[in-house]
């Protein structure tokens, strides 16, 4: 019994460590996939000073079409924890079945599983760095925008996540289709 109680206190058992990353990456995509309303935080401050991607609307799209701050991260977020709960199930059957027409016009479920097969052999190395990507706000490399191709608007994000010990990079884009993004483009990397 002390060893089993060493053990759990000290966190040298690997398969409960990755349990406890599953429970927390699992209980971030659940939330982020639930009806409720979130506070996302005081966004009541619209000077173009405070905004750095100059968005008239924290939660809403600007002018140019671009989504606000909240939806933005709020939107990365739930494609990093999709993703992550991909790599801990061995399975991408749930965000294949999330994307744009589009993205499955382009790619089977199996050529995208078959894409991210080295993450999943290294989920145990993996799920800790997504699991605190899920937890913290992306940080845009670059402002995110809307390009047109063939007359749909298209989200380009591009950023990354300050984890240790490796940071966590992506390139996201959503295609808008019946008034809400869905994604297009799925390009993430550790290193």
């Amino acid at each position: 019994m002390k060893k089993i109680l060493n053990t759990l206190v000290n966190g040298r058992d690997n398969k409960l460590n990755g349990l406890i990353a599953l429970a927390v990456v699992l209980s971030i995509a659940l939330g982020c996939n639930c009806n409720r309303s979130l506070d996302l935080g005081n966004t009541s401050s619209n000077s173009p000073t405070d905004n750095p991607f100059g968005n008239s609307s924290t939660t809403g799209d600007d002018s140019d079409g671009v989504p606000g701050d909240a939806l933005l991260n709020a939107l990365v977020k739930e494609t990093t924890a999709d993703f992550a709960a991909s790599i801990s199930a061995g399975d991408f059957t749930n965000m294949y079945e999330k994307a744009s027409m589009d993205f499955k016009q382009s790619y089977t479920k199996d050529q995208l599983q078959d894409s991210f097969k080295d993450f999943i052999a290294k989920k145990r190395q993996v799920l800790p760095i997504l699991s605190k990507a899920v937890s913290s706000d992306p940080d845009f490399t670059s402002s995110p925008r809307i390009r047109t191709e063939q007359g749909l608007d298209i989200l380009v994000t591009e950023g990354k996540y300050d984890t240790k010990p490796l940071p966590v990079t992506f390139n996201y884009e959503y295609v808008k289709r019946n008034g809400s993004w869905k994604l297009l483009v799925l390009k993430i990397y550790i290193r």
